[in-house]
């Protein structure tokens, strides 16, 4: 058997295991950045905000914030891309797994596919800044100088 640099075996427990933290950070921080948006306008707080395509769009304040929080999930989503992933090869992957489960979510939720060209915006932007800002977190880690020490050896 030949030893190869970073050669990987294919371990589907390790991959579900990531999907489903991915999906439980996804989830965590939207309802985190939700809840502070909420405190903003005083408004209640609602599955609808999460998972009906209705509540993202330019004609309201609430709306607009709720856009916001999206926008920065997907900030806080690419950290854990970063701490739990690590891999910048692997980013685009579970970010679009992570954004596909949610369209199946809002799917289930509003008994139809989500169709305000709004909500298709806000979630295609949200997946590139994911992917884009983990992939550029994960790839600075892998970059990064390897330290040999070039001390002389002492007498032996």
């Amino acid at each position: 058997m030949s030893s190869h640099f970073r050669s990987y075996v294919w371990d589907p427990v390790l991959i579900v295991s990531q999907i489903i933290l991915m999906q439980a950070i996804y989830y965590s921080f939207l309802g985190l950045w939700l809840a502070g948006v909420d405190g903003l306008v005083q408004t209640s707080r609602s599955l609808d905000q999460i998972f009906s395509y209705e509540v993202l769009g330019f004609s309201t304040t609430q709306r607009r914030l709720s856009m916001m929080a999206f926008i920065l999930n997907s900030l806080t989503s690419a950290l854990g891309l970063w701490f739990f992933i690590r891999r910048g090869k692997q980013c685009l992957d579970f970010t679009i797994t992570v954004h596909f489960f949610h369209m199946i979510g809002c799917w289930i939720y509003n008994a139809h596919v989500p169709a305000a060209l709004s909500w298709w915006l806000v979630n295609v932007a949200c997946m590139a800044l994911m992917a884009v800002i983990g992939e550029y977190l994960c790839m600075r880690t892998e970059l990064r100088a390897i330290p040999v020490n070039t001390a002389p050896k002492s007498n032996l």
